[in-house]
């Protein structure tokens, strides 16, 4: 594989942050963050970079709430990605596993007491597969990449009488080896 072939590109304001504006595939990306700090946008936002691209893309919804309406609006091709849902904690490992075969991106939200060796196993499949995984929560082994997300600095769209929150700026720091140590995204 070509070395610009092994990138995945980001476009938009996390990507200026990120080595060589994306993420070589084989990686892991851990990305953590309170609830409601936009962590689950910034593993859609990956995503989305996936599929526009003509790739595929799983989502790992344990709670079953997410909505293919803020999926598309963030820019996911939807016919180009998975969501499985409700997955139990003891399968977790065994489900990303296998769509870490099949699809370039894998974002799984990471279940309480995963163990040290099921991480290390996934991450290594990663790297073999040359596809990127994408854990939501605590990752308990190194990764290529660690993403805080740090809450929402601003909501916009009441104003404009649609009762709908439209526009929010997200608050996100980016660590890894490449990174350098002031990257933060906007």
């Amino acid at each position: 594989m070509l070395a610009g072939a092994r990138l995945l590109a980001v476009a938009g304001p996390i990507g200026q942050f990120l080595p060589a504006g994306g993420i070589q595939r084989g990686s892991t990306v851990a990305l953590d963050g309170p609830p409601g700090a936009g962590s689950t946008t910034v593993a859609l936002l990956l995503a989305a970079a996936t599929t526009s691209v003509g790739e595929w893309a799983a989502v790992v919804d344990p709670d079953g709430t997410l909505g293919a309406r803020a999926a598309a609006e963030i820019g996911v091709a939807l016919e180009r990605c998975a969501i499985v849902r409700r997955v139990p904690p003891d399968r977790w490992p065994t489900v990303v596993g296998a769509l870490l075969d099949g699809v370039s991106l894998v974002a799984a939200a990471v279940p309480p007491g995963l163990r040290p060796g099921d991480a290390r196993r996934l991450t290594a499949r990663a790297r073999e597969r040359a596809t990127v995984l994408v854990t939501l929560g605590p990752w308990p082994v190194e990764a290529t990449l660690r993403l805080h997300a740090r809450g929402l600095k601003d909501w916009s769209g009441l104003a404009t009488g649609e009762g709908l929150l439209a526009v929010r700026e997200l608050d996100v720091r980016v660590e890894g080896k490449k990174v350098p140590a002031h990257a933060q995204a906007g």
